[in-house]
């Protein structure tokens, strides 16, 4: 929804008055309006408090403190731009309004008697923290910087790793209230043009009135499958991984307020890969993705197909008699997951809102008074809990972590489906699953490319990580207009 413009007065106290009503300075303590006079002219700087920076408006007000008259002569706004006000990020306006947003934004605003224009300084800082290494995406050796929460400072490590001059980091602003500031990044020379052109128009017609919840709320207007668990874009706050996407063709989306920079379009292969394949040799990070692979579908298949074994004894092939309780608890072994299930995400929420110096005795609490309990009193038995603790390890050992969520409502439907119909119900509700997925899309890419549909040298690339040097082609389903690395 475009916002009324309101063109300046020709008188400059109409000006500062309608200014100081728009942004209601005298209700907010943190809204400056400095009344000032300098070459004989009334100026007024409206600015947030937090947000100028001190030194670079105390610098500019010595400058214009030093002027005569006869120096704004005759082109008052020209010389103020070019010639005496010090600094490198001006601009002019001719909207009020316009002007009271971008202050709210963080630069400041100088109106000048006898300028039909309002000029803007952007000399603003945000509070921000220090580039750390994220913690869902650690690596053994690597860059140690991630992305922070401020919009300059992950444009400025993005284009640190991609200085080409095709990257293209374009500006916009959604939300009427919050008006959030986001970027979208894309190198020109390799991004499909229309898929550019498709997210910029998706982004358009959000209308909102803020984005509390930043990447996650864009995320639902883009997705448009409200229902869907599976992440339709990948996340990152590893700015080398964010230059690795673009090099292949991809869009990322950069939202003020949030530290995790989104990648699309992205397919159920890209939540399966991490970092630190690629920093180690290939065929050690062949072996860890192989590793990755079985931990993940093992976190997906394990429980249900136990719990198949354990209710269906004749199934078993012979030799592996083993399978299966020993002993039953006092509870069916049905509710014995669901109530596991229920415990390990309760335990994941306390070790969220836990301090991170009670963190381990959380765990201690878990393992030692929670599991061991149990299992003596006879609510749980000794096999539960061992592929309970099997199906954990491969939710955790899944590097994106809306997959892994996604991963977790899959295991409890089979789980679900197979005690409720035997074989026939793991069976249809595996196929299920493999037919949602492959009918998913992702910014019209299908989710399940390159095995369906499939494309040789692609499904090579996903499940081996094949040497870089090798790797001589983008992928052929982003359309990039330049194929060849």
């Amino acid at each position: 929804m475009e916002k009324e413009k309101k063109s300046l007065f020709s008188s400059y106290e109409q000006n500062n008055s309608y200014m100081q009503d728009r942004l209601q300075v005298d209700k907010s303590f943190d809204i400056v309006n400095l009344d000032l006079q300098y070459a004989g002219r009334k100026m007024s700087m409206f600015f947030i408090d937090g947000f100028a920076k001190d030194d670079i408006l105390h610098l500019i007000m010595k400058f214009l403190a030093k002027l005569e008259p006869e120096q704004l002569e005759p082109d008052t706004l020209s010389k103020l731009l070019k010639t005496y006000l010090p600094y490198v990020e001006l601009d002019q306006v001719d909207d009020l309004n316009q002007a009271a947003d971008t202050i709210l934004a963080g630069p400041t605003a100088l109106l000048v008697e006898g300028i039909n224009k309002v000029i803007i300084i952007d000399a603003r800082t945000y509070p921000v923290r220090s580039p750390g290494e994220p913690d869902l995406e650690r690596v053994v050796r690597g860059s140690r910087d991630g992305y922070v929460e401020t919009i300059v400072f992950n444009t400025a490590l993005t284009r640190r790793r991609v200085r080409d001059r095709s990257l293209r980091m374009e500006y916009m602003q959604i939300g009427r209230r919050s008006m959030t500031d986001i970027c979208i990044c894309y190198l020109e020379d390799i991004a499909d043009s229309s898929r550019v052109e498709d997210i910029k128009s998706k982004l358009k017609e959000i209308d909102t009135d803020g984005l509390p919840m930043a990447e996650k709320t864009v995320e639902e207007y883009l997705s448009g499958r409200h229902w869907n668990p599976f992440p339709t874009v990948r996340y990152t706050e590893r700015p080398d991984t964010a230059a690795s996407h673009l090099y292949e063709g991809h869009v990322l989306l950069i939202i003020d307020g949030s530290p995790s920079v989104m990648i699309t379009p992205t397919t159920y292969w890209h939540h399966l890969q991490h970092a630190e394949e690629y920093r180690q040799k290939p065929l050690i990070g062949a072996y860890l993705r192989f590793v990755r692979f079985i931990a993940v579908w093992a976190s997906i298949f394990i429980l249900p197909l136990y719990y198949l074994f354990s209710v269906n004894p004749e199934l078993l092939p012979e030799g592996m008699e083993f399978i299966g309780p020993n002993e039953f608890g006092a509870i069916p072994i049905l509710l014995q997951f669901l109530i596991a299930e229920i415990g390990i995400d309760m335990l994941r929420m306390a070790a969220i809102h836990t301090p991170t110096s009670l963190a381990t005795a959380i765990g201690l609490v878990a393992a030692i008074l929670i599991g061991q309990v149990a299992i003596e009193v006879g609510l749980f038995s000794y096999e539960v809990i061992l592929y309970l603790a099997v199906a954990a390890i491969g939710t955790y050992a899944t590097p994106s972590y809306e997959m892994s969520l996604a991963n977790r409502i899959v295991r409890l439907f089979l789980l679900l489906a197979t005690a409720a119909f035997g074989v026939v119900g793991y069976m249809i509700g595996t196929l299920l699953w493999i037919l949602y997925t492959v009918r998913m899309k992702s910014f019209e890419i299908p989710y399940f490319w390159p095995v369906l549909p499939f494309s040789f040298h692609a499904f090579r690339d996903v499940f081996i990580r094949t040497p870089i040097p090798l790797k001589r082609q983008r992928p052929k389903v982003l359309h990039p207009r330049d194929p060849d690395r």
